[in-house]
């Protein structure tokens, strides 16, 4: 429902008009920080005798898009390595703990609005687009031998944020994303289910167009 909504907002602002502010050829490069909030309900393992938690984390991260038309640009995001630790309860209340580490490059088309006479000159922006997680360094304390593998995921994203103008070519950036991510799980080799990890990846960056 947070991806539809995201993506009926996009939608729903692509039939605005604008007047053309970024012409095509223009690059930008954004660098900052993003935290990757994952949902509240990660689902269940091993038949659901396990609850998954899984918890957040903030890595800088850096994009870049190259506008394809007037307004129009295409985004890849990436990051460091995002560290995530993860909880496994039982129905008793025992707790098994895991980690992983992730990167989630992001390829985003993505519209930016301009001409509306908005508080700060605020430049907002929407996107669609699709993520690739991969994900390593996977561990799981349950003893000496066991082996803990996330596959790696493909899904929808979606993107939304604003820019703040303090000179002709540099702004400040806020902006949101949702990501679909729901990798499967093995254990020593045996499928345990998947985790719906479908976080919200929220950040701040420094944005400069050439």
């Amino acid at each position: 429902m947070k991806l539809q909504s995201l993506v009926l907002a996009a939608a729903t602002t692509l039939t605005m008009t604008s007047a053309f502010a970024v012409p095509a050829g223009t690059w930008t490069v954004a660098a900052g920080a993003h935290m990757v909030d994952p949902k509240s309900d990660n689902g269940t393992l091993a038949d659901g005798a396990f609850s998954v938690e899984v918890d957040d984390d903030i890595r800088p991260t850096v994009s870049g898009e190259y506008f394809v038309a007037n307004n129009v640009g295409i985004e890849l995001l990436a990051a460091i390595p995002f560290h995530h630790d993860i909880t496994l309860t039982d129905a008793n209340g025992n707790k098994v703990d895991a980690k992983t580490q992730h990167l989630p490059p992001t390829l985003s088309l993505q519209y930016h609005f301009d001409d509306y006479n908005l508080p700060m000159n605020v430049k907002p922006f929407v996107g669609v687009g699709v993520n690739y997680t991969t994900f390593f360094k996977e561990r799981i304390y349950l003893g000496n031998g066991n082996d803990l593998d996330i596959d790696d995921s493909v899904g929808v994203a979606g993107h939304i944020g604003v820019d703040i103008p303090f000179t002709p070519t540099e702004a400040f950036r806020i902006d949101a994303r949702y990501m679909d991510i729901e990798p499967d799980v093995s254990l020593n080799g045996d499928d345990i289910g998947s985790v719906d990890i479908s976080p919200w990846v929220y950040g701040v960056a420094f944005v400069k167009s050439f």
